[in-house]
């Protein structure tokens, strides 16, 4: 029988997925509607892979056995509507990568602290001796990490796009730590449905799995699924088996074994529930107690999120670029204890600011500085909260105007709120120009 596979979208995700079908004997054909970057274009030639780019053909796609959709891919393309009217075969290539592994897999979703929670889970169980890797958004796609090498533990985190068009995509662990309105374009601006695909993570887990939730999320109180479920909370709550936080400890109950940690290497309530999440998954695998505690103690944060940049005359400056919308910001600012300027701003994605004006009540901010061209909405929101409010057409404006409004002991805080898409390719240029201009003080 002839194995043929087309693989919609020649990124990561797209790359991965064909290096993997090459290796187990199929026909492989990659489809980008955009110009495959350089180092993917030598991947592909190298490993004799048919591919096209430019456009899509659409009868070679529509007769394979098998499409993998790459996650970028939106179900409102062209192609994606004819696949679906069609009822082809058509999967995800986290659900593809799944086929081909015995590893038993940890998968974290949420719309924020997903990758921080990969990090710390990965960094425990590495330092517990596991043969693990992390992958998916964090470096490579799950399909390229087990191409490479077999696992016995894989760490991924996964996005709401990388949930879409599972079939039988099951992990042993699935962690959910929160959900707020996000990429609401890409599900018709439904809350319910970008809710429904995060969801699909314990869709096919069975009665040997756990899922690991958010209990102080009312999106999550309902949740149906086989999996064994375990609260974890931050709002005083305390359960016989679960994770919850209480007298500046967290306590970790499973299977009739308790747990206190007290010192973490990462400030903020957000990442006290990261680190809480990490150790639960940590204890379904029975590592013990000190390594837990010794890798949440060394633990380093992932470049980009709240990352400690350099003090300058006394100020310090803290990268969170990676806070790309309005939840992400507001954990920001929940961990700042100092007076700070705010930078903040840049491509809106329908922001409803509403939420951090609180938090920003509760903080001494100085000042903020508009990141972008348009700032109207954040002046409107912030008026009333912040004395002084200036716009800053560059990166380099910016860092000087908060260096100037600074003293010593004080910090500023690049923390955006919005995507970097106006004057950055991504949020990681715009942190990478944060730190270059903030080192050039």
């Amino acid at each position: 029988m002839n194995k043929s596979i087309s693989i919609i979208g020649a990124g990561e995700s797209g790359i991965g997925a064909a290096i993997l079908a090459k290796k187990n004997s199929y026909n492989v054909f990659v489809s980008d509607n955009n110009i495959i970057k350089t180092n993917y274009r030598k991947v592909l030639i190298e490993n004799r892979i048919d591919f096209e780019e430019g456009g899509h053909s659409f009868e070679k796609i529509l007769n394979s056995n098998l499409i993998i959709k790459s996650p970028g891919i939106p179900n409102e393309s062209e192609l994606i509507k004819k696949i679906n009217k069609l009822d082809l075969n058509l999967i995800s290539e986290i659900d593809f990568a799944y086929r081909f592994t015995k590893a038993k897999i940890i998968a974290i979703t949420g719309t924020n602290g997903k990758t921080t929670t990969s990090l710390i889970t990965y960094k425990i169980l590495k330092d517990a001796g596991l043969n693990v890797c992390v992958a998916g958004n964090i470096g490579n796609s799950f399909s390229h990490a087990i191409s490479k090498k077999d696992y016995d533990v894989v760490v991924l985190e996964v996005s709401s796009f990388q949930l879409d068009n599972i079939v039988e995509f099951s992990p042993y662990i699935s962690i959910l730590l929160n959900i707020t309105p996000d990429h609401l374009d890409r599900y018709n601006n439904d809350f319910e449905n970008y809710l429904k695909s995060k969801l699909n993570i314990t869709l096919n887990q069975t009665t040997n799995d756990f899922l690991i939730y958010n209990n102080d999320d009312t999106s999550f109180r309902d949740l149906k699924t086989q999996a064994k479920k375990i609260p974890i909370s931050i709002a005083n709550k305390t359960f016989d088996e679960g994770g919850y936080y209480k007298n500046n400890k967290i306590n970790i109950n499973l299977n009739n074994k308790a747990m206190t940690i007290e010192k973490l290497a990462l400030n903020g309530t957000h990442n006290i529930f990261n680190s809480m999440a990490a150790a639960m998954a940590a204890r379904v695998f029975e590592v013990s107690d000190d390594v837990i505690r010794k890798s949440l103690i060394d633990f380093e944060n992932i470049e980009h999120r709240l990352e400690y940049v350099i003090t300058v005359h006394g100020i310090d400056f803290i990268n969170d670029s990676k806070a790309t919308n309005v939840n992400a910001a507001w954990y920001a600012l929940e961990s700042m204890n100092k007076s700070f300027v705010w930078i903040l701003g840049g491509v809106d994605k329908g922001n409803d600011y509403t939420e951090l004006i609180k938090v920003a009540k509760e903080k001494k901010i100085k000042a903020i500085i508009c990141l972008g061209p348009n700032n109207k909405k954040i002046k409107a929101s912030f008026k009333n909260v912040v004395d002084l409010i200036e716009d800053a057409k560059d990166m380099s404006e910016a860092v000087k105007k908060s260096y100037n409004i600074a003293s010593s002991g004080d910090a500023v805080l690049l923390s955006p709120a919005c995507a970097s898409f106006d004057l950055f390719e991504n949020y990681e240029h715009r942190g990478s120009e944060f730190k270059k201009m903030v080192r050039s003080l």
